[in-house]
C-alpha cells in the first residue's frame, strides 16, 4: 500500500502534467476557500481555520469542502448555516454546497462546466452526462483505485465487487482504474403510477392490457373521476423530449430509462432501442393517445415544474416516476383538493404482438454518484475521501434522511415527524441512501417518516417500491460506458431521436418517417457507436 504522501504526490504529478496547478488555490490548496466567487459560494468557502467557531466546536479541525450534487430547489448550504454545523459535527467535514438549479441536469451541467473551465472545480461532486470521462482523461479528477481501500473503506465495501469490475473495465484512460463512485441500483426506483382511487370511483379494474388501459384513460378524460364537476383531468402525460413517460414504451419491450432510450439485446445483438421496430410501434401507439387527447397536449412543452405542478394539483390520472416518491405528491394533492389520493403501481401492460415482452428497464451499475477533484491539496483530498467514507456508513443514513429538527422534522410526544417540504427554508440534504440502499433498508427509511396523520402516504410509497419490482429487467446496456459516444455528441444526447419522436407523436411527421430517422441515425455515427457498444458487450459478457 502506498503512503499518504506518495498518493498525494501522484495526484500532484498528474495535475502538473496538464498544467492545471494554477487553479488549485480556488478549492483547497491555500485553505482559503472553495470554488467560485459568486454570492452563493464565495464568502461561504472561507476555510474553517480562518473563522472562529460559533457553536462551541473546534473549527480549526474542520476542513471545508465545496460539494455539488442534485438539488431540486432546496436552499444551499453556506458556511456556519444550520446544516453546515450539523454535518461538521456528524460527518467531521465542513460541507458547503451552493444552490445550483438542477432542471433535469441541464442547468447543473452548464454551471459545472463553467466552474471547471474557470479552474474552480468543486472538491467533491456528482458528474453528469458522461463528463467524468473527459475529466479522467485530462487528469482533473483523482484516481481512486488505491485511495478508496485506505481512506474510504466503508465506500469500498459498500459497492459490490462485480460493480467495481465494471467501473474498471470502463476506465476511459484504458488502465483499468477507478475514477468515480457508481451508484448501485439494488432495486429499481421508477414505475408507472395510476390513481387507484379514480378507478374505484368509476368502478373500473386495474388495467393489465393496452386495450383496458385505453378504456381507463378515456374514462379519466370523460367521467370526472376527481369529482370536481370540471373536465380538467389529464389522463396521462410526460415531459419535454418524451421524458418521464416510460410506461408507454415499457409495454413494447423498449429499453428506456427516465425517457432516455437505452441499449438491450434485440434479435441476438446489443442494439440502441430507439432504432428498433419496438420503438416504432410504441411511437405509433403514443401518437394515437395524443390524437385522442388521452396524452397531455402540453407533454412536449412541460418542464419538470409544469408537469409536477399538474400532478400536485390533483388532475393527473397516470404518470411515471419514482414509486417511493408518491408521498410528496399525495401530501400536495390532499392540501390542494382534500382528496386522499392513491397512486398505485400500473402493471406493465400487454400490448398487441408484445405479450410477455414488456418490462421496466433497470441497470445494476448506476450513474456515477461522485468524483473527487485532483485539483486540491492533500488535506482536502483526504477530507473528500473521509466524507465519502462517512456517507457510506449505513448507521448514519437514517439521521441524514431526517435532516435537522425544526427545519426538516419536528418531535411530538417523543416521535419524529417529517415536516412538509418547503424549499424556501429547507436546506438540501445529502442522500446516500438514494444511491446505495437496498429495498428493505429504503422501505424502512420511508416508513420512519410517517406520523399518525400521514402514515398512509408513506405506506403507499413502501408498497409501490416492492410491487414494481416484479416488472423489472436488467437491460443489456447495464454498465455501458459513455465513451462509446466519443466524437458523437448528438447521438449521446439523443438529439435526432427527440426531434423525430416529438414530431411523430404530435402528428407533424407520419409514422413512416421513423425509417428515415433510423437511416439518419446510423449514417450520423450510429454505425460506429453500435460497433463499439457491441465490442464492449462481447468483452464484459464473454
Amino acid at each position: 500500500m502506498v503512503s499518504r504522501k506518495q498518493l498525494f504526490n501522484l495526484t500532484l504529478a498528474g495535475m502538473l502534467s496538464i498544467g492545471i496547478l494554477s487553479a488549485c488555490g480556488s478549492n483547497g490548496n491555500s485553505g482559503n476557500g472553495a470554488p467560485g466567487g459568486t454570492p452563493a459560494d464565495g464568502a461561504a468557502a472561507t476555510a474553517a481555520a480562518d473563522t472562529p467557531a460559533t457553536d462551541g466546536t473546534d473549527s480549526a479541525k474542520t476542513v471545508d469542502l465545496n460539494v455539488w450534487w442534485v438539488n431540486s430547489g432546496f436552499k444551499g448550504i453556506d458556511k456556519d448555516s444550520p446544516l453546515y454545523k450539523d454535518y461538521a459535527e456528524r460527518l467531521g467535514v465542513g460541507v458547503i454546497s451552493p444552490y445550483v438549479e438542477w432542471n433535469g441536469g441541464t442547468e447543473y451541467l452548464n454551471q459545472l462546466n463553467l466552474k471547471i473551465a474557470a479552474g474552480e472545480i468543486p472538491n467533491l461532486f456528482q458528474p453528469w452526462n458522461g463528463i467524468e470521462n473527459d475529466l479522467a482523461k485530462n487528469g482533473a479528477i483523482a484516481d481512486l483505485t488505491e485511495l478508496l481501500p485506505e481512506y474510504a473503506p466503508n465506500m469500498w465495501k459498500l459497492v459490490p465487487e462485480d460493480v467495481w469490475n465494471v467501473i474498471k473495465a470502463n476506465d476511459p484512460t484504458g488502465q483499468g482504474h477507478i475514477y468515480w463512485i457508481p451508484s448501485v441500483n439494488a432495486y429499481e426506483k421508477t414505475t408507472g403510477l395510476i390513481r387507484k382511487d379514480w378507478l374505484d370511483n368509476l368502478g373500473l379494474q386495474m388495467p393489465t392490457t393496452q386495450e383496458e388501459y385505453v378504456k381507463v384513460l378515456k374514462a379519466f378524460r370523460d367521467q370526472d373521476p376527481n369529482g370536481n364537476g370540471k373536465a380538467d383531468e389529464v389522463p396521462t402525460g410526460g415531459r419535454e423530449n418524451a421524458r418521464w413517460m416510460d410506461h408507454l414504451f415499457n409495454e413494447y419491450g423498449v429499453a428506456i430509462v427516465e425517457g432516455y432510450p437505452d441499449w438491450d439485446v434485440y434479435d441476438g445483438e446489443l442494439t440502441y432501442a430507439a432504432v428498433t421496430q419496438n420503438m416504432k410501434d410504441a411511437l405509433a401507439f403514443i401518437h394515437t393517445l395524443y390524437q385522442d387527447k388521452l396524452l397531455d397536449q402540453e407533454t412536449f412543452l412541460n418542464d419538470k415544474s409544469a408537469w409536477d405542478g399538474k400532478i400536485y394539483s390533483g388532475v393527473v390520472g397516470n404518470y411515471y416516476h419514482w414509486g417511493e416518491g408518491v408521498y410528496g405528491f399525495l401530501a400536495s394533492i390532499e392540501q390542494a383538493t382534500g382528496a386522499k389520493a392513491d397512486y398505485s403501481v400500473l402493471p406493465v401492460l400487454e400490448a398487441p404482438g408484445y405479450e410477455g415482452k414488456g418490462f421496466i428497464s433497470t441497470k445494476r451499475t448506476g450513474s456515477p454518484a461522485w468524483v473527487v477533484s485532483a485539483q486540491q491539496d492533500e488535506e482536502h483530498l483526504i477530507a473528500s475521501l473521509k466524507l465519502l467514507d462517512e456517507l457510506a456508513d449505513q448507521s448514519k443514513w437514517s439521521d441524514l434522511r431526517w435532516g435537522l429538527e425544526g427545519m426538516h422534522y419536528k418531535v411530538e410526544n417523543g416521535k419524529k415527524i417529517m415536516l412538509p417540504e418547503d424549499r424556501s427554508v429547507q436546506q438540501n440534504r445529502l442522500n446516500p441512501f438514494n444511491q446505495f440502499a437496498d429495498l428493505e433498508f429504503a422501505q424502512k427509511l420511508i416508513l420512519e417518516n410517517g406520523s399518525d396523520n400521514d402514515m398512509w402516504q408513506y405506506e403507499q410509497a413502501a408498497r409501490n417500491m416492492e410491487e414494481s419490482q416484479q416488472y423489472v429487467k436488467v437491460i443489456g446496456g447495464d454498465g455501458l460506458p459513455s465513451s462509446v459516444y466519443d466524437n458523437y455528441p448528438d447521438i449521446k444526447n439523443n438529439t435526432l431521436w427527440y426531434e423525430y419522436a416529438t414530431k411523430i407523436v404530435i402528428g407533424t411527421y407520419p409514422i413512416e418517417k421513423f425509417d428515415e430517422f433510423v437511416d439518419k441515425w446510423y449514417k450520423s455515427g450510429g454505425t460506429e457507436v453500435t460497433e463499439k457498444a457491441r465490442e464492449w458487450y462481447a468483452r464484459v459478457h464473454q
